[in-house]
């Protein structure tokens, strides 16, 4: 009897010892799964928290390849150029923007900015605004390396835009500012909003037969030296958009072109874009000598737009678009 008794002693003895184990296994095991969900949970913060500082020090490559070092958020930026001015706006930067160029038109709210010179840099202007951060442009870059360097040497950074020719151009310029600036997020929804608004033209001029399809000819300055867009400039790209032909397709860039030569291309569309400078620019065209048997002039489809929102490289090129549009073809797209 003695030794079942001490039997039975021994065996729940080893069992309670075996269930205070497991407890304990039980509970190191809730330990060890609680700790790890704390750690993901703080690095989810920790990733949050630098996203919402943006992706800074950032060292991005510029249009003249110059690499730059950017360390933190700028808080003062100089626009050298009306078309980077619409894009930092666009971002939501009117804040930050302490300087823009003599040249700014848009948005009204530039008017209330500093303004540091046009084609000619205004160093002593532009260094006085203590800007942490100049965005120049690949159009002018090469003509003020000199006044840049010396933004350069006064502990300023300096980005040059690309020099965008066409919508996708735009985009990428659109993205480089919205990087070195810590608003990538808004630059990615501008460029959305930008693709789909182009998107829903091309869709609506998919419509439009080939039988009815039109050549425009774009007249960029008044005569006597009248230039004009041909392939790979914004108007060209824009006409793609809508379906319809560049009446100077045969020509490269923005070049000059004379007045018997564009009778000669017989456009069934003409637009002006000077309108916002010269007077009457319509009344100009329908009433050039020799012009009465252009198909335009007689059937009076001469437009002025203005030529901000044809040629300047931002988010208003879909609203340019959309003019080219309603003129080209009003049957198949009414204006708002």
């Amino acid at each position: 009897m003695k030794k079942i008794l001490s039997f039975l002693f021994v065996l729940i003895l080893t069992f309670g010892l075996l269930i205070g184990c497991g407890s304990e296994s039980e509970d190191d095991s809730q330990i060890s799964d609680d700790s790890a969900e704390q750690t993901e949970q703080t690095e989810e913060s920790e990733g949050t928290e630098e996203s919402e500082e943006g992706a800074f020090p950032l060292t991005i490559t510029d249009a003249l390849d110059n690499e730059v070092t950017i360390d933190e958020k700028p808080e003062r930026i100089v626009s050298v150029i009306p078309s980077n001015t619409e894009i930092a706006f666009a971002l939501g930067l009117e804040d930050e923007i302490v300087g823009v160029s003599d040249h700014d038109n848009y948005p009204e709210e530039v008017q209330e900015k500093e303004r540091i010179g046009g084609l000619e840099m205004n160093i002593e202007v532009i260094l006085s605004l203590d800007p942490d951060l100049v965005l120049a442009h690949g159009s002018s870059a090469e003509s003020s390396q000199e006044g840049l360097q010396q933004i350069r040497a006064s502990g300023i950074n300096v980005f040059v835009v690309n020099d965008a020719q066409d919508i996708e151009g735009t985009y990428e310029a659109i993205d480089q500012i919205g990087q070195v600036t810590g608003t990538q997020e808004e630059a990615d929804e501008i460029v959305d909003n930008m693709e789909e608004g182009f998107a829903n033209l091309s869709e609506t001029a998919e419509e439009i037969p080939e039988e009815e399809r039109k050549s425009v000819f774009f007249e960029v300055s008044p005569a006597p030296d009248i230039f004009t867009a041909g392939q790979n400039t914004f108007f060209d790209s824009l006409l793609e958009v809508v379906d319809a032909d560049n009446a100077a397709e045969e020509l490269d860039g923005w070049v000059p072109i004379d007045p018997e030569s564009i009778v000669g291309l017989d456009p069934d569309v003409i637009i002006t874009t000077y309108g916002h400078y010269s007077d009457n620019p319509v009344e100009q065209v329908v009433s050039r000598d020799g012009w009465g048997s252009v198909t335009a002039v007689e059937n009076e489809d001469v437009y002025d737009i203005h030529s901000d929102i044809v040629s300047r490289p931002g988010p208003r090129l879909v609203e340019g678009a959309e003019e080219i549009a309603e003129v080209v073809y009003p049957e198949y797209f009414e204006a708002e």
